[in-house]
Formats: structure tokens, C-alpha cells, sequence
């Protein structure tokens, strides 16, 4: 699995023009999933995320975790950051794991941040969405577990 994890001011997500998932500030964390992938390292990459020290502490140095400011967290799947250009132009998404692999994976990524204590808006697995979000900083990182 993969994580991009970008910290935020505000980020949500439209399907059909609906808002269907939104947070404050906090981490907008796109989710990829592989074949190799199942719910141990679903597990482990939700609490790198959630223990992750991005936000800004007393003295202005990134030492603290979305816990520690009571953020929200808004997870969405992202097949897309299995993407591979090796082959030319147009990528390859072979190393991303099928719709029935991936989605229970990104549903227990998502419990697991729940279970830590986050507050988590989802987007729509499969569903053509639309990501908006105020990156703060910017801070954007790629995690695996």
C-alpha cells in the first residue's frame, strides 16, 4: 500500500456535484493498493499516518500528529499511485490491486484511523470523484508501511 498525505487547511470531494465526503484541517491521504497488499499492512499504514509529525508545535517545527491539533482525516481511494511510465507515455496500472481486492483494504485503513481515534470523511470507492483541497505549506508526502 501507498499514501500520499498531504496536510491541509480544508479538503472534500464531489461526486456528481455533491459534496460526499469533507474535512478541516487536517490530512488529505490518497490510498493505492497492490496485489502483495492485504490487512496487516493496512493496519501498519494507518498508524504511520495517524502518528505522522507534520503539524506545527509551540515553536513553529512540524512535531506534532493530526491527533494532537483534533484534525480530520479524509481518505480516497487512488489506483492511480500504482501508475507505472516504464513502458513509455501511457501508464501501466498493473501493479494496482482489482476493485475487489483494493476497496476492503482502503475500508480498513479508514477503520483503523477510526480506531485510533480520527475523525475520517471517505470518499467513493469506484466513483468518478473530484478532490479539492487547500495544501498547507505545502506538506505532501508518499508513505508506505
Amino acid at each position: 500500500m501507498r499514501a500520499l498525505v498531504q496536510r491541509v487547511t480544508e479538503a472534500r470531494v464531489r461526486v456528481d456535484r455533491e459534496v460526499v465526503a469533507e474535512i478541516g484541517p487536517g490530512l488529505c491521504v490518497l490510498v493505492g493498493v497492490t496485489h502483495d497488499d492485504g490487512v496487516s499492512v493496512a493496519g501498519r499504514l494507518a498508524e504511520k499516518v495517524w502518528n505522522l509529525r507534520i503539524f506545527d508545535d509551540d515553536d513553529g517545527v512540524m512535531n506534532r500528529p493530526v491527533a494532537d491539533i483534533g484534525g480530520g482525516v479524509l481518505v480516497v481511494s487512488q489506483f492511480t499511485l500504482y501508475g507505472s511510465l516504464s513502458r513509455g507515455r501511457r501508464p501501466s496500472w498493473v501493479a494496482a490491486a482489482p476493485p475487489e481486492q483494493a476497496e476492503p483494504l482502503v475500508d480498513v485503513f479508514s477503520a483503523t484511523l477510526r480506531d485510533l481515534g480520527a475523525e475520517v470523511a471517505t470518499g467513493r470507492f469506484g466513483a468518478h470523484m473530484l478532490v479539492e483541497l487547500v495544501n498547507d505549506g505545502p506538506v505532501t508526502l508518499l508513505i508506505e508501511p
